[in-house]
């Protein structure tokens, strides 16, 4: 008995929702305004050009420029900025160990790396790395730049 007393409570509750649901929004429209005059015709406003606005981030250097705010204690980004602008290293502890090639196409051995005419590369000497850039390969010497500064190397042949 409880059986048919539970469907039939659902069967009202149910139509009485759909009564609900297709009553209400006639019932809640706004009444129809009257009819207005003719209007006169819409004049054209100007449309003021589009402004786009770009984004610029800027990555700090050190802690008082700022941090990540993801990970607030990290020195990634600071990390990362020192090694974009690597400090110029002392340019006398480079050795040039070979030059080969034919005359059109030099290359040259600097602290066992391989460079051509406008390769950069970081080179390792006893103190530190340098970044280096091969500007010039010459018959018996190379010229180099790091941070701005110019160096040339010569080959000096062991007996």
């Amino acid at each position: 008995m409880n059986r048919h007393i539970n469907s039939y409570k659902s069967a009202v509750v149910a139509w009485l929702s759909a009564a609900f649901v297709t009553v209400l929004p006639v019932a809640a429209a706004p009444a129809a305004a009257p009819a207005a005059a003719p209007a006169a015709a819409p004049v054209a406003q100007p449309v003021a050009p589009e402004v786009v606005s770009r984004s610029v981030f800027v990555l700090p250097t050190n802690p008082k420029e700022g941090r990540d705010p993801f990970f607030p204690t990290s020195t990634r980004p600071f990390e990362e900025a020192a090694s974009k602008n690597p400090a110029v290293g002392d340019l006398t502890s480079l050795v040039l160990k070979g030059i080969s090639g034919s005359p059109d196409h030099r290359l040259v051995i600097i602290n066992n790396h391989t460079f051509g005419v406008g390769d950069e590369g970081d080179v390792i000497t006893p103190h530190s790395r340098i970044h280096i850039r091969c500007v010039e390969i010459k018959d018996n010497s190379v010229v180099v730049e790091s941070g701005g500064q110019r160096h040339e190397l010569s080959y000096v042949s062991s007996p």
